[in-house]
């Protein structure tokens, strides 16, 4: 019997047969044939297979290779994405065509931030680089150095006990990282750079690093949001590309840092351009067992995904904050997302739609919206009636940490006002508007009386 795939529960394996693969590819054909969603599983049941550990245990190992006598036919291969030849996940070639490690080239990451999701980027990219020999074991993490209220500094402490007290604490990084307070040291050997600080700071650390990074050095950005500049945004990832010289891919997706960081369950997204193979090393250096991590060929499309949520998340909490219920969230989930898909759409002709259905897109807006800073803060925010100020609670709710969602509803305000898209993104707008007390916090449910009621259908504007 020729067998398609081995996966393994525990310290046990099932195995799926040819046979059972015809009666599955039968079944999704016939429930998800007219289905855009379901498409995917329909014309590949080997990508469906690939789920089935979800079903059977909730501790799982990701899937892996297949054994070598196996020969597939063409139906039951794994589907690339459009336009490309699918790759394994899992390989152990290092990063710019080195070898396998064995007295080779070894690839050098070093991680620029070291905030709540710094912090487990490092923990999840230190536990892989010990494993692969394709990557030195050392991880270098650039600290913004910090007195703490002990008196000593961040970067030694996180040193001495392996633990960024400040951000994360009570979890261990892995021996193997280095806290670095100097930014060019920091990234003086690196050739895989790993961006992850709040975004309003990004365009002086560019700055500072012109002519300090390697010249064959990738990035990839784990930054949600945007700059606004006179000619119009710019999407970090360009930014990095613009200043830096070198690519830049992207990683987002429904990741609340401190679930992860105890190695609870979840997924993310690679956003990357032409090569596949370096998003393949991308998704291999940050995969482990509880975090599964999937390419996809739209960079701009997944980063907008990833800076766009925290406006919602901000509309969200303001739903919380009014205690107006689950059916009104879900509305404002739902809207924000519609204009997430226009607004990114209108950008970026090249976006596409299936984007939005990967862990970086409606994923991502549902985990936002019921956790999250953004959200906490904005349920705060309604809850004193906008008296308080943003700036005032986010210092006193998250003891150092920045909201993104307040300077990215600003930032696409402005580009909206520029356009003359505002009343084509009511949503968006509103957000805003109340951010700088402009609007209550309840008008986040009042401004489909006062704009006229317009909708956005591919890149066009039509009246409903």
């Amino acid at each position: 019997m020729e067998y398609i795939a081995r996966f393994h529960k525990n310290k046990h394996s099932f195995i799926v047969s040819h046979e059972t693969c015809l009666v599955i590819s039968a079944l999704m054909r016939l429930l998800y044939s007219s289905s855009s969603l379901f498409s995917k599983f329909s014309t590949s049941p080997y990508s469906f297979i690939s789920s089935l550990p979800l079903i059977f245990s909730s501790h799982f190992s990701p899937f892996v290779s297949l054994p070598s006598p196996v020969s597939m036919a063409p139906a039951f291969e794994p589907a690339p994405h459009e336009g490309q030849t699918a790759t394994p996940h899992h390989t152990e070639t290092g990063n710019n065509g080195g070898s396998d490690g064995q007295g080779g080239y070894k690839s050098r990451v070093t991680v620029v931030g070291s905030g709540n999701w710094g912090s487990v980027a490092a923990k999840l990219i230190a536990s892989n680089t010990v494993r692969l020999n394709s990557f030195h074991d050392e991880v270098r993490m650039w600290v913004f150095e910090e007195t703490l209220p002990c008196g000593e500094k961040l970067t030694d402490v996180i040193n001495r006990t392996n633990e960024n007290v400040k951000y994360l604490s009570g979890i261990k990084l892995g021996k193997n990282v280095i806290a670095d307070p100097d930014l060019e040291n920091a990234v003086k050997d690196a050739n895989m750079l790993v961006f992850v600080t709040p975004h309003q700071f990004m365009e002086g650390i560019c700055k500072n690093l012109v002519g300090k990074v390697r010249g064959d050095a990738e990035a990839i950005s784990l930054i949600k949001g945007m700059e606004v500049k006179m000619e119009g945004p710019c999407m970090i990832s360009n930014l990095i590309f613009e200043q830096l010289g070198i690519n830049c891919s992207v990683l987002m997706g429904a990741n609340i840092a401190n679930e992860i960081a105890v190695e609870k369950f979840s997924e993310a997204t690679v956003g990357y351009r032409d090569n596949r193979e370096i998003a393949e090393q991308w998704v291999q250096l940050f995969s482990t067992p509880y975090f599964m991590v999937t390419p996809v060929q739209d960079v701009e499309g997944v980063e907008l995904c990833g800076t766009l949520k925290n406006v919602v998340a901000i509309a969200a909490g303001f739903v919380d904050g009014l205690d107006m219920g689950n059916n009104t969230k879900a509305a404002i989930m739902r809207i924000g997302l519609r204009e997430m898909r226009a607004f990114s759409k209108l950008l970026f002709s090249s976006v596409r739609d299936s984007t939005f259905f990967e862990s970086c897109g409606v994923a991502d807006v549902i985990t936002t919206c019921l956790g999250g800073r953004n959200r906490k803060v904005a349920e705060a925010f309604a809850k004193n009636g906008g008296k308080r100020s943003f700036d005032e609670l986010e210092a006193e709710m998250l003891q150092g940490q920045k909201l993104q969602g307040v300077s990215t509803a600003r930032e696409v305000y402005e580009v909206l006002s520029h356009r003359g898209w505002l009343e084509l993104f009511p949503l968006f707008a509103t957000v805003h508007e109340i951010c700088i007390s402009r609007l209550p916090p309840s008008a986040i449910v009042e401004y489909r009386a006062k704009r006229p009621q317009l909708s956005l259908s591919e890149d066009s504007a039509r009246h409903y």
